[in-house]
């Protein structure tokens, strides 16, 4: 049985897909565009691998690869562990900023408190009577 596309059509089709899926995500401001260049390239790159496959092939034979599509699939998934922990070092970063912010508030709400004193008691205690004589 003969394919209905060439695997070079079907690899261009994949990478447009993903283009235009990105590009999706973008205008609805889902995916932010930082993060976005990331992705675009991944599919440029594929596009262009199914467009002009010699190159690959050519690159596979001078680094000793007998079958181009494994240094394909090696090469990417170097990439996608050097994204991951690009990812995990972000994510990090992250939670180190908000474990310190909460440490702030924290802070100020003590701050606030004192300063307060009795008059935020006081405050609280007004705040229940009213919702006592709303609840009867």
């Amino acid at each position: 049985m003969k394919p209905i596309l060439s695997y070079q059509w079907t690899t261009a089709i994949i990478g447009l897909l993903i283009a235009i899926v990105i590009l999706f995500l973008i205008r609805r401001d889902i995916l932010h565009i930082k993060r976005s260049l990331w992705w675009i390239g991944v599919a440029v790159i594929i596009v262009i691998m199914g467009f002009f496959p010699l190159p690959i092939a050519q690159f596979g034979l001078i680094f000793g690869v007998n079958y181009p599509p494994v240094l394909i699939l090696t090469v990417g998934m170097g990439f996608i562990l050097i994204k991951i922990l690009s990812m995990d070092m972000e994510r990090s970063r992250q939670e180190r900023m908000l474990r310190r912010l909460i440490q702030k508030i924290a802070i100020l709400e003590s701050h606030v408190k004192e300063a307060d004193g009795g008059e935020q008691q006081e405050i609280c205690d007004e705040e229940k009577d009213f919702d006592e004589e709303k609840g009867k």
